[in-house]
This record gives C-alpha cells, structure tokens and sequence, in this order.
C-alpha cells in the first residue's frame, strides 16, 4: 500500500497538527487542504473533506503507534478484519529458530477482552513488520499488560536439547508445550492459538506428555492475530536480548540470520577463541557451523 487513506471529522484538525508539530512535522497549506505536514519517511495531508492521507516508508509505525489509537480510534490498517475475536486465549510464537547466532524464544501471552483491546490500542503487530527497537519499547508495555510465559534457550541448553531431540520441530513443540503449560497454570484459560510450524500432532503430544488439556488451534499466518502478535513481539524482544548479551560476552557484535557477514564473523570468532566458542554463542546443527570452521 503506497498511500493509506482514512476520513476523520475535520473538528479533530486541532489536534491532529498540535501532535503533529510535537513529533516534528514541517506545515504546508497546499490547495483544497487544511493543511500537508512532512518529516523523514512520512507526510500527511488532511483535506477540506475530511479525507486524511499518508505515505512515505515510514508509515506504518506511523499509523499503528499514533494515527489508529489517537486519532482513527480504529485498527483496520494491522488488522483488516475487523471482528477481531474477543475470546480470552493464549498466543504462543517463537523468534531465533532460523538465527545461526543467539538464542532460541518462546514467549506466551494470554488475553481476555479487555487486554485484547489494550493490545490493539498499543498498536500491536507481527513482530516481523517492526523495527528492533519498537519491538524492545513494545515488549516492555505488553509485560505489564498481560499474563506471559518466556522459555528462552541459550545456545548451550539448545545445543544440549537437540541432542537430545535429535530435530528441530520437535525441539519447537517442547518448547511451545512448555510455555503455554506455564501460562494455563497461572492464568487457568485453556483456549490456545499458535503459528502452525509442522503435523499438528507434535504440540498436540508434547501437550500430552504435560498432561496439558487444552483447545488448540494450530494455523498458518497466525501473528495475524494480536494475542499471537503480542507473543511474537515478547519472543523477538528476548532473542533480540539474548544476542546483545552474548555478543557482550565475547566482545563482537552478532548479526542476525546466516548471512555471509554471520560467517565472516563465526570466523573471526574461531580464529580468536578456538571453534568452542561457537558452543556458547551458535545453534551447533546449522550448516554454518561447518562454513565457519572453513579454512
């Protein structure tokens, strides 16, 4: 969507340009509107009808943080459904699972009607349409909003579980089953939603091992869902963390992904460290191990 366009009572003009000024847009009255406002990344401009438009590559945050919560009162931009449910449950997401280095977050958030409106209030969204720092400035708000469950597993612990699970999908269903055992201990909802990520009966039986019962819903795109959104966001927040500190601990800083830059750094790391480095800092069964380890 290049520009989003919404209609507001024109009385809300006051407001609209005093919050603007303060967030330090530049004022312009081109022709037929009441007034086109612009700083880096985005412009507005409310017409004499009423018609409010907005673009540039910053917007959405725009629109989500400021626009739809103050202004709009409405959420249509991250959720063009509207009847978003409003039945208490519990989302689960996970962040770092494709990150050679860093941890491996699972975060649980659980939501009745109310928080569910605080949430979309807050301008929740997939995390993966944020950016890092409205994540970490995110995360913090949803902590005091919600009941939440984190299972963050550093590199030494996921090395050792997938030893022992000897697959990552099963690895992912511990972890999943672990957070959302947690949450219904501490909260007593059993209606459950999670992004699908493999058979649907690997969560189903790692729930039963729990000897958790629950409503489970299992599909794919499910950070469309705000109680999801608000897990994925505490997941990237603690994966996002977790990679700061390590990076800390061995004096580099660590990118994301697998990228070549991840490999030019595994190399440096091994070079400087020996390969056990990778141990405390590297999920171990990544074939970027071996590219790493290259000479």
């Amino acid at each position: 969507m290049t520009c989003f366009v919404a209609k507001i009572d024109v009385s809300l003009e006051g407001k609209l340009r005093e919050d603007l000024a303060a967030q330090g847009f530049v004022f312009t009255a081109p022709p037929y509107t009441l007034f086109s406002a612009v700083k880096k990344g985005v412009s507005c401009t409310l017409y004499s009808s009423g018609k409010l438009t907005v673009q540039g590559k910053d917007k959405e945050e725009f629109i989500s943080f400021y626009l739809e919560p103050e202004i709009l009162k409405t959420f249509s931009f991250d959720y063009p459904e509207v009847n978003v449910s409003m039945t208490a449950r519990i989302g689960i997401d996970e962040s770092g699972k494709g990150d050679f280095f860093g941890p491996l977050c699972i975060a649980g958030v659980q939501a009745d009607e109310a928080k569910i409106k605080e949430l979309l209030a807050i301008g929740v969204k997939d995390s993966k349409k944020m950016a890092d720092k409205s994540v970490l400035t995110l995360s913090k708000k949803i902590k005091v909003i919600c009941p939440h469950s984190i299972v963050r597993l550093s590199p030494l612990k996921y090395n050792e579980l997938y030893d022992n699970f000897k697959n990552l999908n099963r690895l992912l269903a511990w972890g999943h089953a672990t957070a959302i055992q947690e949450l219904v201990e501490k909260t007593k909802c059993t209606e459950v939603i999670i992004d699908q990520f493999a058979s649907e009966d690997l969560v189903e039986n790692a729930l039963e091992r729990k000897q958790i019962q629950v409503k489970l819903t299992q599909r794919h795109r499910a950070e469309e869902d705000p109680v999801v959104a608000a897990a994925s966001i505490l997941a990237r927040a603690a994966f996002l963390e977790g990679l700061e500190s390590l990076g800390k601990q061995v004096n580099k800083e660590l990118p994301k992904g697998v990228s070549a830059q991840v490999i030019a750094t595994g190399k440096a790391l091994v070079a400087s460290m020996g390969e056990q480095v990778l141990e405390k800092v590297a999920k171990l069964h990544f074939k970027t191990r071996s590219e790493c380890l290259e000479r």
